[in-house]
């Protein structure tokens, strides 16, 4: 089965490419996951492109249909050239940091979503890094139970919360029950929207949404601890 999975989504974004890719997704009726920076304050966002008014009312439109919220962090701005437990970068917003700041973080960012009238029900952290601490403020801070990140073969469940595994950054035919293809839309090219349908359309049936997945109390394996090391020493 193969997630899509949108990151950077905020009131300062590339709107063409999202509206491209918006397009791309319901003409196949695919339902990604979209994360959602709670209160921007990248530079690197922020200075590219221009604010938009209207960004909260398109994440209800989304959400209306289908697409699936999620908590993308608080600011998405590296703090830490921590990796955390999920070593993908050396570079965190939370990795790193003590858990009163992560809570603070992590309370801010809820409330502001809710104030929205969002109601997140995953989270993940920017460049995939978070550490122990951020898992304890998102249990302590928020009903979140559910992180899409790290590397395994399925769904497990470990210490409360449920991790969707995220194995890709591009659409290609990979062995496992699940399968969450992670787009930053802001940074997509015509050759990666073209790859991207040319897969759906190969592989259309294999395309699920959240609401379609079964949480079981299924743990880490041992062979996803090894698919684990591999994945990340490779990213050394």
């Amino acid at each position: 089965m193969y997630l899509i999975r949108l990151d950077d989504a905020s009131e300062y974004m590339d709107l063409e490419k999202w509206v491209r890719i918006y397009n791309l997704l319901a003409k196949y009726d695919i339902k990604p996951i979209v994360g959602i920076i709670p209160n921007n304050r990248d530079d690197c966002l922020i200075s590219k492109y221009k604010y938009n008014a209207t960004f909260w009312d398109m994440i209800h439109d989304w959400v209306a249909e289908g697409w699936t919220p999620a908590m993308h962090g608080y600011e998405h701005r590296y703090i830490t050239k921590d990796g955390g437990i999920n070593p993908i970068h050396k570079r965190s917003e939370f990795a790193g940091l003590t858990f009163e700041k992560q809570a603070e973080k992590i309370r801010k960012g809820y409330e502001i979503l809710l104030k929205h009238g969002i109601t997140p029900d995953i989270f993940f952290a920017p460049s995939h890094t978070f550490d122990e601490n951020t898992l304890k403020a998102i249990k302590i801070e928020t009903p979140i139970r559910i992180i899409s990140d790290t590397i395994a073969l399925d769904i497990y469940k470990d210490d409360g919360f449920w991790f969707i595994p995220q194995q890709s950054g591009s659409v290609r035919k990979l062995p496992f029950k699940i399968v969450t293809f992670c787009y930053h839309p802001n940074m997509m090219n015509e050759q990666s929207f073209n790859k991207l349908e040319a897969f759906i359309i190969k592989q259309s049936n294999k395309f699920v949404d959240f609401q379609s997945l079964l949480f079981s109390d299924r743990k880490k394996t041992k062979l996803d601890k090894i698919l684990n090391y591999m994945y990340l020493r490779k990213h050394r």
